[in-house]
């Protein structure tokens, strides 16, 4: 049986919304719905939440995580990145452990609103591919092939994108264009040698998973919070508590 490990990052610290990681979303707290998920998951059979907070920790043991470490403060800080968060924690288990999983699933508490279908989708995608990593997108509502640099207010603007074949992009209309897919943060399943021997959070060959943008939900204002609750009590295809 293939080693898939969900690991959870949820730092304590969060300016936009204190404490946003254990904030009740239809009465508990936002972290376990991506433990929740984890657990509901045919392929994921070990669950970690990477934290540098005591009350995170102990609310992810309550809903049947692990927290076999705390992780460092200069791995929590506003500008910290995830390649960071997931390199220390396979150390951590590698060192300790002798732990070594085949793949990472990324599970953002910020984005609670999931079904396990797509959970068990990506890591089914990207075990039977040769690819690096694969990431949830969503297509995108606006073209970058409109969008424009400025350098100063004076002086002619650069077009952002070119395209092959098709003088001025800009001027043409959407529907001509290629269309664009943004990631969303609500699922990545990385292969743990990406992020070991190539030291990166996505590799080189980055599959794509398109998801519907009703479910691109990142809790970041309480107006997301609202959207998130509505979204959950409307469908039973999302993770929900009995």
């Amino acid at each position: 049986m293939k080693k898939i490990l969900a690991l959870i990052p949820a730092r304590g610290g969060s300016k936009g919304i204190p404490k946003k990681n254990i904030l009740p979303l239809l009465g508990h707290p936002l972290i376990a719905y991506s433990i929740k998920a984890a657990q509901q998951s045919t392929l994921i059979n070990r669950i970690i939440v990477s934290t540098d907070s005591d009350a995170i920790a102990k609310i992810a043991l309550h809903y049947g995580a692990e927290v076999p470490f705390m992780r460092p403060s200069e791995f929590a800080e506003d500008m910290s990145v995830d390649f960071e968060v997931f390199d220390h924690a396979l150390q951590w288990l590698s060192i300790n452990e002798d732990y070594h999983p085949d793949l990472v699933v990324q599970m953002r508490p910020t984005s609670p609103v999931r079904t396990i279908k797509l959970i068990d989708d990506c890591i089914t995608k990207l075990d039977l591919s040769d690819a690096d990593s694969i990431r949830t997108v969503i297509p995108c509502p606006e073209t970058p092939y409109k969008m424009w640099r400025i350098s100063d207010e004076n002086l002619p603007m650069e077009p952002l994108l070119t395209l092959e074949n098709v003088p001025e992009p800009y001027n043409q209309p959407r529907q001509k264009l290629p269309q664009i897919f943004w990631h969303v943060g609500v699922l990545d399943v990385i292969r743990s040698t990406t992020i070991r021997e190539k030291r990166s959070i996505s590799g080189d060959k980055i599959l794509p998973y398109i998801i519907d943008n009703e479910i691109a939900v990142d809790i970041d204002e309480m107006s997301s919070f609202e959207k998130a609750t509505e979204i959950i009590s409307q469908s039973k295809k999302y993770v929900h508590f009995e």
